[in-house]
């Protein structure tokens, strides 16, 4: 959705880029760790934090979304015309995801899958949450009255995130659509081919109630107050999340159970609640670390690869899991892989700055003008 082009808004692109280097390490270490260092806790300590990229990718995708469609609302478009915008803009999310697919299919051609061109990755449901979140939008815009619109839209954001984290457990279990082909059933509750429900994919259900949540906690932050008192609204932003944490702590002990089948750590609604409260309490540090801290002294690698996090996204996952890995997969220590993750770091900044530094524009027409077939002199 771009990059923070105001420092009061640097705390978006620095999250982004803290997500980026979280998965990084969570891709590295499990791709090349081999041996006993796959039996220790390391390994389980470097999937822990593998928790967070993707529900900060979501969480982020929202409140990008929440700033792009209050800057068009506040150039009086028609609620017609945002949904168009916002869900166009998703729609080609889409397309990346699909194409990120084939392409890896391409490379790993001879030993890769077929069913991997229906894997439902973070790409695919990012766009898709864009898209449907144009569509709530486009809905609150219309049948909302001025006056009321902000609180419309942070309503509707929020009940939408409510439901699809109440249906989660019900869709994975006991209202699971089988009859669905495998295809679209996984964009559902992530089955793929495989049988069951599978907690390493990213279905709509539970994954874009992150999205929604983004959604509310921006228009929040983009009101006029929240404008004209960024400090406070981030630090109740952080206040909510440890008292989110702390009511889905409650919930979960009390002895009253609302699903026949209860699974704390992949669709229950009191996870999520957590997720969304520790994201909040991410929100009101990063937003101190760039405020008051070093996030944004001179150089700040992190804001440097949220400005490209899908470009960083798209070339790491080769060189980490596809044909191309730099490393062998399953087959070295942590020291080994440490220094390749280092590497990888490394490299997806070197190409993030190459993507935003250098004028490729300038650069191309520069050398067609250099190599261009010079005119012969009229005789």
């Amino acid at each position: 959705m771009g990059s923070a082009s105001a420092s009061r808004l640097a705390w978006i692109d620095w999250m982004r880029g803290l997500a980026c280097v979280l998965m990084f390490q969570t891709h590295c270490y499990d791709s090349w760790l081999g041996g006993d260092a796959r039996k220790g806790a390391f390994l389980m300590w470097s999937q822990l934090g593998g928790t967070l990229p993707a529900p900060l990718f979501l969480f982020l995708a929202g409140i990008s979304f929440a700033f792009v469609t209050d800057k068009l609302v506040r150039k009086s478009l028609s609620a017609a015309e945002v949904t168009r915008a916002m869900a166009r803009r998703g729609a080609e999310i889409i397309a990346f995801g699909l194409l990120l697919r084939l392409q890896e299919y391409l490379i790993a051609w001879g030993w890769a899958p077929w069913s991997d061109l229906f894997r439902v990755d973070i790409l695919n449901m990012i766009g898709l949450s864009m898209m449907l979140m144009a569509l709530a939008c486009g809905a609150a815009l219309r049948f909302s009255s001025p006056q009321r619109r902000r609180e419309t839209l942070v309503a509707a954001a929020i009940m939408a995130a409510a439901a699809i984290s109440l249906l989660t457990p019900l869709l994975w279990t006991t209202w699971r659509p089988a009859w669905l082909p495998w295809p679209l059933e996984s964009y559902i509750n992530g089955v793929h081919n495989l049988g069951r429900p599978q907690s390493w994919l990213f279905p709509m259900f539970p994954w874009m109630a992150f999205a929604f949540a983004g959604l509310a906690a921006g228009f929040l932050f983009f009101s006029d107050w929240a404008r004209a008192h960024t400090t406070e609204t981030l630090t109740l932003s952080g206040l909510a999340g440890a008292t989110m944490i702390l009511a889905a702590r409650w919930l979960d002990h009390l002895p009253t159970r609302l699903y026949a089948v209860y699974d704390y750590w992949h669709t229950s609604p009191n996870f999520l609640l957590t997720r969304v409260g520790i994201l909040l309490v991410i929100v009101f540090l990063s937003f101190a670390w760039c405020r008051w801290g070093l996030g944004t002294w001179g150089f700040s690698p992190l804001i440097q690869l949220g400005q490209t996090s899908l470009l960083v996204y798209w070339v790491h996952i080769e060189f980490v899991y596809g044909r191309f890995s730099l490393l062998p997969k399953r087959a070295v220590g942590i020291r080994a892989a440490s220094l390749g993750l280092l590497a990888i770091i490394l490299f997806m900044l070197a190409l993030s700055l190459a993507r935003t530094r250098i004028d490729w524009k300038a650069l191309t027409a520069s050398l067609r003008a250099r190599f261009a077939p010079q005119a012969k002199p009229a005789e």
